[in-house]
């Protein structure tokens, strides 16, 4: 198949999993969306699905077991497996037009067929899936990233402490590496990870965040029509 558009999908863990439990209602949302899109607009997808409540979860319950002497590779590692565990319900939930196999391993070739949709999972400790996302991009020349999370966009500060916090409709990747910093550490929370940042600002990509559990306004920014969050590019 010839498709028209290859759009590479960071979806966040809170999506999945939130606090309360698998979300049966987004995944099914989401489901519906993607076939759609599939279907009317000839477009292909590459889903790298993040950790969520499953991740902090267990990343959680061994440091209070070690009493905080829990290694950061260790709590890397619980988070990629709680990753991976995402991605196969995902990939599952697709298996009639995806690929047979979730990428885990983003250096080696997995000989990617022609299915529409190809899942993802996280990879080694160093970062988080936003930087996987990142080298998905490269290899299959997707020139964007849409982030799903849930927040509505990016802000100058974190607006959890800082009653001032303004959105951000816009920003450069220069100016993005200011909110972020350069230094990844396990269970960062950051709109985009410092690693994922500086790759993404070297190969030149945008990337945009926004609320995932709004399936319209997801569309709107595939559709390149108005919507609700922040553009990080060039």
């Amino acid at each position: 198949m010839s498709y028209s558009e290859t759009i590479v999908l960071s979806l966040g863990g809170s999506l999945i999993v939130p606090n309360g439990g698998i979300d049966i209602q987004f995944l099914t949302n989401f489901n519906n969306f993607i076939r759609k899109q599939i279907a009317d607009h000839k477009r292909r997808f590459f889903i790298i699905c993040g950790g969520g409540a499953t991740a902090r979860n267990y990343i959680e319950a061994g440091v209070e077991v070690t009493h905080h002497r829990l290694a950061d590779e260790d709590k890397d590692w619980l988070g990629i497996h709680a990753t991976r565990l995402n991605a196969h319900l995902i990939r599952t939930i697709f298996r009639d037009i995806a690929f047979p196999r979730f990428i885990k391993h983003y250096d080696r070739d997995y000989h990617v067929a022609d299915e529409p949709v190809v899942v993802c999972s996280g990879w080694k400790p160093g970062w988080s899936t936003d930087y996987c996302a990142v080298l998905i991009a490269e290899k299959y020349h997707a020139a964007k990233i849409i982030n799903l999370s849930n927040i509505d966009k990016v802000y100058d500060k974190d607006p959890r402490k800082h009653a001032d916090a303004q959105p951000l409709d816009k920003i450069n990747w220069h100016e993005f590496e200011k909110l972020v910093g350069d230094k990844w550490a396990p269970g960062l929370n950051t709109p985009f990870d410092p690693i994922a940042t500086k790759k993404a600002k070297s190969l030149g990509l945008t990337v945009v965040i926004l609320n995932g559990k709004n399936i319209y306004n997801l569309e709107a920014a595939i559709d390149g029509k108005t919507f609700m969050g922040s553009t990080i590019a060039p």
